[in-house]
């Protein structure tokens, strides 16, 4: 089968490797999409020790079962692989289990590639309506689902009553403001610092407010009830710090590295809460998977397709700025 092989730092090769071979409890899935995840272009940049070369990443999954009881249908992959046996799986938060791993890194290859092998488990079926293009948006918007959760576990208010921003308008911060969008929010402000993605964020949905903050617009300080810093870097925690008002809540959804910018006095003292907010559960992704199927998230416009064997230019577009949508995805002629 054909794959896209990450080489080392900055290179692809699109050529020929084994096909997958199942082991008990395993399926072969078609790959019809695979979208490029911000981890995706650490590893592109040498930037992630576990992602080691020659390998096939992408965990952003969706297509059709090959083999197994599930052979023929449709699905979305949850691509956290866990044990199921310690106390987080069997409660339900399958996201924190010690011994995670995940497709795209060893010993699984990931979904830029015609076949994947997966976990059965893992196989999250798609109504006969839906398009595997957007099924496979289902596992970052589940980040931001899951986000928007621990939220309003934080807050005393409906996010209906709460003034809400989100820092960093690329695929996990509009996900992010139209899924808050959809349990009730009113307008979202979206702080993004490219004109372009700020145009995609308001296309995206009217209620989306998205300002500049290199130009000094957006909320004023000690405004904001609900933050999330879907950056997570030194400026971004900065400015959630600043703007969240006492006794208000930021979610650090975040992987960027270092710990700069966090004012522990501030929280202390205006008793803000400050919470992690890492992938899902299955039930997330369920639930995600099922609102994307809703259209409840609109018409999903900032999903822009390039074909697989073009997977490294589309690498070379991201990194070099070219690239301005929400959510970049590789596709076989599958779909």
């Amino acid at each position: 089968m054909k794959a896209l092989v990450y080489l080392g730092r900055q290179r692809f090769a699109f050529d020929d490797i084994a096909d997958p071979v199942p082991r008990d409890g395993e399926a072969v899935v078609r790959v019809a999409a695979c979208g490029i995840c911000g981890s995706d272009m650490h590893g592109y940049h040498d930037g992630d020790p576990r992602r080691v070369p020659p390998l096939v990443m992408g965990h952003e999954i969706a297509g059709v079962v090959e083999t197994g009881a599930s052979a023929g249908r449709r699905v979305a992959i949850n691509p956290l692989v866990t044990c199921g046996r310690c106390d987080a799986c069997l409660s339900g938060r399958q996201q924190l289990c010690e011994s995670q791993s995940v497709l795209g890194l060893p010993p699984y290859a990931g979904g830029f590639a015609e076949k994947v092998r997966v976990p059965e488990r893992n196989l999250v079926p798609i109504p006969d309506t839906m398009e595997l293009r957007a099924a496979s948006v289902c596992e970052p918007v589940a980040v931001a689902y899951h986000a928007v959760g621990i939220a309003a576990r934080l807050t005393d208010r409906p996010l209906s009553a709460l003034r809400i921003a989100v820092l960093g308008g690329g695929a996990i911060g509009l996900a992010t403001a139209l899924v808050a969008l959809s349990r009730g929010a009113g307008a979202v402000h979206v702080g993004e610092t490219s004109a372009e993605r700020r145009a995609t964020l308001r296309a995206a949905d009217g209620s989306i407010a998205a300002y500049d903050p290199a130009g000094g617009d957006g909320p004023e300080a000690g405004s904001v009830d609900l933050v999330f810093d879907a950056v997570g870097a030194r400026q971004t925690r900065e400015a959630a710090f600043r703007m969240v008002r006492r006794g208000g809540a930021i979610v650090h959804l975040g992987l960027l590295p270092g710990s700069e910018g966090v004012d522990v006095r501030r929280m202390t003292l205006g008793e803000i809460a400050f919470a992690g907010s890492y992938c899902y559960s299955m039930v997330d992704f369920r639930e995600t998977l099922a609102l994307l199927a809703a259209g409840r998230l609109g018409p999903l416009d900032w999903i822009e397709e390039h074909p697989l064997s073009q997977g490294a230019e589309a690498f070379r577009d991201i990194d070099g700025g070219r690239f301005h949508k929400g959510k970049l995805i590789l596709t076989n002629a599958i779909l």
